[in-house]
Parts: C-alpha cells; structure tokens; sequence
C-alpha cells in the first residue's frame, strides 16, 4: 500500500512539480490541501481543484480559512498596532501560519505518513511550515522536494513538460502574493536596494481621484462597521474597506526585512484596508488608553509581531501576550473618521464615550478644571524631588 502525504496545494509550478514527483518518482498517495486565507474567488479555488485533479491526486480539500485566520492572528495584530519595522502589516507571514496550522490538522485527519510543502530553501516560508509541523505532527516526515532537489523553475518546467503537464509556464513579471490582510508584490526592483515597484506592477490600479471620508466604528478593538454598515464579522468589514481605500493606491510601500534565515530582503506589498485600520485603530486608544497601557501595549505588541514573523505562533507566550492585549480593548469603542485621497489617507478624529481628552478635565494649553495653579507647582517640586538630590550630592562631590 502507497504511502500518504499531504501536499499544501497552490497551483502553482512549485507545487505542480510536487504532485507529479511525489506520486509517479516517489510512489506517494498525494491528498493535496488549498488553505484560502483571503486571496482565492470561487472560481479560482474550483480551477485549482480541477487542476490538482488532473495531475493525479487521490484527493483534494479547499478550506475556508478566512474568519479563522482574523480570530486566532488578525484580531491580535489590530489590538497591537503591529508595523514590522514600522512599515509591514505582517501580510504573508501571518497567513503563513494559518495554513500550516489547517496542513497539520489534515495530516491527522488523513492519518497521513508525510506532509509535504513547495518552499525553496531561500525564504522565510519553509521556516514557518517546518517548525508548525515539528510541533503540531511529530514524527511526520517532512517532505520538501523544491528545496531538497535544488530544482530551477526551468528544470522544474522541462519535468513538467516530460510528465505531459499541460499548464501556462510563462512567468508573470511579478510574484503576487494575495490574502485578506494585504497583497505582496515582488519583482526584478526588489531584489536589490534601490528601486521602486512601477505603477502597473500594483495589482490594484489606482483609478479614484478626490478625496472621500470614510467612517470606521470599533467595538473593543473590534472594526464592526464602516460608514455605518454594519458585519456579520470583522473580516468582511476588512475586505469592503478594502474596496473603498485600494482604488486610491493606499497602502503601497517597499518593506526592507531580516529573515528568518539571516538575510535581508525588499518585498513591495499593498495593504489598503489594514494600513487604515491599523492607523485608525491606535489613534482612537491614543484618545481611550491611559500612557502606560500605551507604553506597555508598544512593548508587547513589538514583541509579538517579531515573534510571530520568525513563526513562533505556538509558543505559549504568545498567548499570554494575547490576553494582555485582549483586556486592553475593553474601552477601545467609538468611530473614526479617516479622509481618503490618492496614495494616502487621514485621520481626521475620534469620536468615543471612553475619550479621555474630555473638557470636563481641562482643556490642553487653555485652562484646567480638575486642579489648581498651586497644585501643579507642589506637584512640579516633589515629581522631581529624587533627582533634584541626585543633582545636589553630585555637584558636592565633585567640589569637594
């Protein structure tokens, strides 16, 4: 009897070599898996379903991932503000996750002696499958033939074409990457330093003008509604932003990152409806969170970006970190207004019943409410009162 192995399915030359060289070379059952976290229509999931078919697998699953995905990653990102080195939403990297994690959960399903992946030995990807499979099946062989042959997409291609795969090898310019949390891009002007992505390698073209605002409402950290429609979940509010904010070019940028593995790389990425949210987001806590649940939520949040980055979603500190930032969002409630224009956006104020910078309080740089003259200038001595002595025995000694 055949061996099993569980392919993660894309449709792609990669993973279309893997099929043929796993089932007719290595004698595997290959049970293929598509994981959408975003990125798929229905009709392209039906066409790689048809085109796994056809290659030979024994089965094929296509799981909707979608809601899961914002749940257990998204959701955590929104409440963190999390920027990879202040510029990246963590597009790919997250999804990443969530897929390997449903890979893993069909390996055990299937009972299936391997698992399989079509990650190269260069990136970030084969890190993330790898280490989720160690944890999740072990005991299961990994099997990754792109890496482990060395292959050449032109000697994956002359394969191919000796197996009788009908399929289009023509190479895009670009290698896009989509899902629900932003889109990347890369190409001949990310793989070195210096360029900029040309305007019609941006899968969303730019064909709004003016300006429109748009009103996003938040419920404990939550986006329920935009201009007022309200969603079943918070990931259809993300994808009908993103029709709203991606015909302006929003979000558009070069991020510059360390792998997993050491190097540096430049990947485009185009990422609309997270980079409003995010910003929208953090400006309405600014106005409902105290400055150190400011400061300790920054701390974290980086933390956990960059760890999440290097694929550590299983790690049970993550969840402890989760649970900080769970809390912190009892008060993060209210509507921002953001203004959209081409290639960018503002934030034009918050609106909360939670708004700490309340008139009855005091209004900043006019007059104050809640406290005297006399009371700030005590305050002013005493807040200083360690270091003034500092200073003091500092300037004895060195008389002396």
């Amino acid at each position: 009897m055949s061996k099993k192995v569980v392919l993660g399915f894309s449709g792609g030359l990669d993973t279309t070599f893997c099929v043929k060289y796993l089932s007719e070379d290595q004698g595997y059952e290959v049970h293929s898996i598509i994981v959408d976290t975003g990125g798929f229509s229905a009709e392209e999931l039906a066409r790689i379903e048809a085109h796994a078919y056809s290659l030979g697998v024994k089965s094929h699953k296509t799981v909707n991932a979608v809601k899961s995905y914002y749940d257990s990653i998204l959701k955590y990102l929104i409440y963190g503000n999390v920027l990879k080195n202040n510029t990246y939403p963590l597009s790919v990297s997250a999804e990443r996750l969530s897929q390997a994690l449903h890979i893993a959960d069909h390996v055990q399903e299937l009972n299936a002696d391997a698992v399989a992946h079509g990650s190269t030995g260069a990136g970030n990807d084969q890190v993330r499958f790898d280490m989720i499979f160690h944890i999740m099946i072990p005991g299961v062989e990994i099997i990754t033939p792109i890496r482990d042959l060395k292959l050449s997409r032109e000697a994956e291609i002359e394969y191919l074409k000796g197996k009788g795969v009908d399929m289009n090898f023509a190479k895009a310019a670009y290698s896009i990457n989509k899902g629900l949390w932003g889109t990347s891009v890369g190409g001949k002007e990310t793989l070195s330093s210096k360029g900029i992505l040309p305007e019609e390698a941006w899968p969303t073209q730019m064909t709004k003008t003016g300006s429109e605002e748009v009103k996003l409402s938040f419920e404990k950290g939550e986006l329920r509604k935009v201009n007022d429609h309200a969603f079943s979940h918070p990931s259809e509010a993300i994808q009908y932003l993103q029709t709203l904010a991606g015909p302006y070019g929003i979000g558009r940028d070069i991020h510059v990152g360390d792998t997993i593995i050491g190097i540096k790389g430049r990947v485009g990425f185009e990422a609309a409806a997270p980079m409003v949210i995010l910003k929208a987001h953090h400006a309405l806590e600014k106005h409902v969170l105290t400055k150190w649940q400011l400061n300790w939520k920054d701390q974290l949040a980086q933390f956990y970006g960059n760890w999440l980055h290097e694929g550590q979603i299983l790690d049970p500190v993550m969840r402890d970190i989760e649970s900080y930032l769970e809390t912190s969002q009892r008060n993060v409630t209210g509507d921002v207004f953001v203004q959209l224009q081409p290639y960018r956006f503002q934030i034009i104020g918050i609106e909360s019943q939670f708004d700490l910078m309340n008139s009855k309080f005091g209004k900043y740089g006019e007059m104050n409410t809640g406290f005297t003259g006399e009371d700030v200038r005590g305050f002013s001595r005493i807040f200083g009162n360690q270091t003034m002595m500092y200073h003091l025995v500092k300037t004895d000694n060195e008389t002396k």
